[in-house]
């Protein structure tokens, strides 16, 4: 193989186009990924329309689960066949501050997939090693995809947050992101509340695992978690600023809001409602390549999965219309017959 596909973007708020380039070589400290399947993310779409600094044309996805195929010069650890993915964290400099104290996550040049580097819509792509993570056995690479930002995020964000077995842990919304959220959170041991819209999905919240449901269109979130004993901890995986808002009174007290939904607008929060009672609110990044090693070490061995819509490559603008358009059960995954 000499040329492989490679979806593009070419312009903001351009469409995915299909081109043929040059097999990419890796270069030191990198190595060739040989992509099996690749998660479309809904921040694909703040990329598209010109959020990031991309440059144009770019080749996004940061999702992206497959095989090693070819090492660049000073590689080790790792050989050709091996199964990996990339996540959000396409690797750090390890000279920054950040790095230098072993919190490579924060680097200040951290990179992802997709805005720094040609991503994984394609049928191959070149990664610093530093981004590998190993996918272990009985592990799909369709289901190995979303744990790289989706999966990582939710599992990595509830290890590191003030909660503890048998804690009230809330999860607001039941997306790409909280289906997720609600598995972890209830194979942690955590009194599981999930929140969403409706009435629709709290069958699914409790076949995920949910102790409660709570139907934000119906009662107050807020009321309702205070109603349980208020949450140790809010997990925001819901792309609506409002909603986080609303849950902050739900907290107990020394609780957090634990946001990892990704949205523009503020989140608003008055000095009264956090003071005396120590509330707080917290943002959580991904994680690095070890954190999404260990989310699919506990994932394979708790039996979380993600819900996924399997899709070939070939029908990337229909899959990523789905996500943008919120129709998708729950994450929408291509492949590439690799």
């Amino acid at each position: 193989m000499t040329k492989i596909r490679s979806a593009q973007v070419t312009e903001v708020g351009g469409g995915f186009d299909f081109v043929d380039v040059d097999l990419p070589e890796p270069g030191r400290g990198e190595v060739r990924v040989t992509v099996e399947a690749v998660g479309v993310c809904h921040t694909d779409h703040y990329f598209v329309n010109g959020g990031y600094p991309v440059e144009w044309p770019a080749v996004f996805g940061h999702e992206i689960a497959g095989r090693v195929d070819a090492l660049g010069a000073g590689v080790t650890g790792w050989t050709v066949g091996d199964r990996v993915e990339v996540g959000w964290f396409g690797g750090n400099c390890g000279a920054c501050d950040a790095c230098r104290a072993g919190d490579f996550i924060h680097c200040a040049q951290v990179k992802v997939p997709g805005w720094h580097y040609a991503g994984g819509y394609a049928d191959a792509t070149v990664v610093p090693a530093t981004a590998l993570a190993r996918i272990p056995e009985g592990f799909s690479a369709v289901d190995a995809a979303p744990m790289g930002c989706a999966g990582v995020a939710t599992f990595n964000s509830l290890r590191r947050s003030s909660a503890r077995a048998g804690d009230l842990v809330a999860v607001l919304g039941i997306g790409g992101l909280g289906h997720l959220g609600v598995q972890f959170a209830a194979k942690m041991g955590f009194e599981v509340v999930a929140i969403s819209r409706g009435t629709e999905k709290a069958d699914l919240a409790k076949r995920l695992g949910a102790h409660h449901y709570i139907d934000s269109t119906a009662t107050d979130p807020a009321q309702a978690l205070q109603a349980l004993g208020g949450a140790q901890v809010v997990l925001a995986t819901a792309m609506s600023s409002a909603a986080m808002s609303g849950a902050i009174d739900g907290l107990k007290y020394n609780g957090e809001l634990l946001v990892v939904g990704a949205t523009p607008e503020p989140i608003e929060v008055s000095p009264f409602q956090i003071l005396s009672s120590t509330k707080s609110v917290h943002g959580h990044p991904s994680g690095t390549a070890k954190d999404v090693e260990d989310t699919l070490r506990f994932a394979a061995l708790t039996g979380v999965r993600p819900i996924t819509e399997e899709r070939p490559l070939e029908q990337i603008n229909e899959a990523y219309q789905r996500v943008v358009d919120n129709q998708a059960r729950y994450r929408v995954v291509l492949t590439t017959g690799n």
